[in-house]
């Protein structure tokens, strides 16, 4: 009776008990502080993840695809510099922001040609151009903030979408979300990403173009890191090099935290989306009753570790000899 309960529990979505996950943590904020289930609080909650959750959407086609893609948090500090850097030349804004977008978009080819071209480890790229990248930011603006924004723009960023407490940014992660789902669980393209991580080699063989592909998801994950840049300088009205410093992070974690092996060729977008909204849950909870930053960096690499421990003990334990 034992093994038949063990293999129900086995095959258990893991996108599944993250939401369940979510629920208690909503749960939790209740349970915390008063103020956490008003609508103001829930729109400051989805408003401060919408960087996080629009960069963890690339980066979940990247993983599946075997590889990581560290620099996001520091190209979004680049193409916030480059955007503040333009406007205070006195370009105009819809320029400032295609250049801030084709600025991440070549970030992410730079990442994606060393990766494939050279055939170098994209761990070892990224770390990299995580330094570059933020060094290029700081050569751009230095220590100086440009905040004088049109106030069109600025409210894009920071204010609700019409009639609702939603916050504008959500629009975009909402659009994005269904656009990346569409593409990795309904098309060709998304079918051979799953065959590149789960076995490169044999993915080669069967005649994916591995080197034309890989490419294309670090573009993709440059470019929606500059689209965050824009937003986040408009949300916060103000562009500096620091800006995003150590949100490598809780993107990282998100997109493992949501069932994405950190060793390629499988994962889902809804199980991503799910640890997106855990994680800005926790950390709004924590927030209100004045948690320290300190302690909420040590839950979401908590969360991280346990991302990764978690499905291979699960693994072992599934694939352990059995008795009788």
């Amino acid at each position: 009776m034992a093994e038949p309960m063990r293999s129900r529990l086995l095959v258990l979505p893991w996108e599944a008990a993250i939401w369940v996950l979510v629920l208690f943590a909503l749960l939790l904020g209740r349970l915390l502080s008063d103020a956490f289930l008003t609508p103001d609080n829930l729109g400051n909650l989805a408003a401060n993840l919408s960087e996080i959750a629009l960069m963890a959407l690339p980066m979940t086609l990247v993983v599946i695809a075997a590889e990581i893609d560290l620099s996001v948090a520091s190209t979004l500090g680049m193409t916030s510099s480059l955007l503040g850097l333009l406007w205070s030349m006195h370009v105009a804004m819809p320029l400032c922001i295609l250049a801030a977008l084709a600025a991440g978009a070549l970030a992410g080819l730079m990442n994606g040609l060393l990766v494939t071209g050279l055939a170098l480890p994209s761990l070892a790229v990224t770390i990299g151009t995580l330094a570059l990248y933020r060094g290029l930011a700081y050569a751009l603006l230095g220590d100086h903030a440009v905040a004088d924004f049109p106030a069109f723009y600025t409210n894009l960023g920071f204010g609700n979408l019409p009639g609702t407490a939603i916050p504008n940014p959500m629009l975009p992660f909402a659009l994005l979300a269904a656009f990346v789902a569409v593409l990795l669980h309904a098309t060709t393209f998304g079918r051979r990403l799953y065959a590149i991580g789960a076995n490169e080699t044999a993915a080669r063989f069967s005649g994916i173009r591995v080197v034309r592909s890989k490419p294309l998801l670090f573009v993709f994950s440059g470019l929606v890191s500059g689209l965050a840049g824009v937003i986040y300088t408009f949300r916060f009205s103000s562009a500096r090099a620091d800006n995003a410093v150590g949100f490598e992070l809780p993107v990282v974690a998100a997109v493992l935290l949501g069932g994405v092996s950190i060793f390629g060729g499988s994962g889902s977008v809804i199980g991503v989306v799910a640890a997106v909204f855990l994680i800005g849950v926790l950390q709004n909870a924590l927030t209100l009753v004045d948690i320290s930053n300190d302690v909420l960096t040590i839950v979401t690499g908590s969360l991280l570790i346990l991302s990764v421990l978690i499905p291979n003990l699960l693994r072992q334990f599934h694939n352990r000899p059995r008795g009788g």
